[in-house]
């Protein structure tokens, strides 16, 4: 990424200073210009501020090539990480100029941008990024394995199962909220050793983790035992070999929602409400038959 976040541009091709600009940045920066269209000629719009030419600028924000530029300051972690929210968050946040920006931004030597490219990529990516989100499981910034946990939860790709069991165990992972989070995405993959491992999570110290692990478990073989270890190993071992086995009672492993309250200003006409989204299926998992 250091040699995408190149400063403002000021000709084609070219960033300030005369340095050829990254191929990258000026595909970012060519779909921001055109995300900013012009508002005029609406009549939806004609309360907004003369000379404003998006919904960005009519409320003070920032346009979508000014949050793409932000995102591609190389002299300023705080502007990458505010353009990547700002472009993540936006209509248009999933092109695949953006999309690859965020793949790009995950090696970002600021802990803030890879947990926000992460979040990212989790919420815009595809089933191939697994791999570079799982290498995110081991990063040194909490916020960032917890990211990668949660974009893994979005994306089916069964190559994430090693690097999440290796998650859920507390010898390996020590803080309980990557560890939950590790728990609920395993609950997209129907595999004896991963109700092997979530039955064992059952006695992990922190309860959140407890209780995630039991939601998985119930997601996966439409039983619940609860926290009681020894009922879910005798059940599993009761039914391992029959027709079906463990999964036969399965249901659909649903992301969980986001959402939030309008804060003051998204009450204004024009303004987006809040990003709020219901939980859906991950990509690229499969229709679970039966259940």
């Amino acid at each position: 990424m250091r040699d995408a976040r190149q400063t403002t541009r000021t000709g084609p091709g070219t960033s300030r200073g005369g340095r050829r600009a990254n191929p990258l940045a000026v595909l970012v920066l060519s779909a921001g210009a055109v995300a900013a269209g012009p508002l005029s000629g609406c009549r939806a719009f004609e309360n907004v501020p003369a000379g404003a030419t998006s919904l960005f600028a009519a409320f003070e924000g920032p346009t979508p090539q000014a949050a793409a530029e932000l995102a591609l300051d190389e002299y300023s972690p705080q502007n990458r990480f505010r353009g990547i929210r700002l472009l993540s968050a936006s209509p248009f946040g999933g092109g695949d100029p953006y999309v690859r920006l965020y793949r790009d931004s995950m090696d970002d030597a600021d802990p803030g941008v890879r947990w926000a490219a992460t979040r990212a990529v989790g919420r815009h990516g595809e089933p191939s990024d697994i791999p570079a989100i799982a290498a995110s499981l081991t990063d040194e910034d909490t916020r960032v394995r917890t990211a990668a946990a949660l974009a893994m939860q979005r994306l089916h790709n069964p190559v994430a199962i090693p690097s999440l069991l290796r998650a859920l165990d507390p010898e390996v992972e020590p803080d309980q909220a990557v560890r939950a989070e590790a728990a609920h995405a395993l609950g997209q993959y129907a595999e004896p050793r991963v109700v092997e491992a979530l039955i064992a999570s059952l006695a992990d110290r922190s309860l959140a983790v407890n209780e995630t692990a039991r939601q998985s478990l119930r997601t996966l073989t439409g039983q619940d035992f609860g926290y009681d270890q020894g009922l879910w190993a005798q059940w599993s071992g009761q039914v391992a070999s029959e027709t079906g086995g463990l999964f036969q009672g399965r249901t659909p492993y649903v992301y969980p929602a986001f959402e939030r309250d309008r804060n003051l200003i998204e009450y204004l006409p024009f303004v987006p409400p809040p990003p709020n989204e219901p939980g859906s299926v991950p990509v690229g998992a499969a229709p679970v038959v039966g259940g």
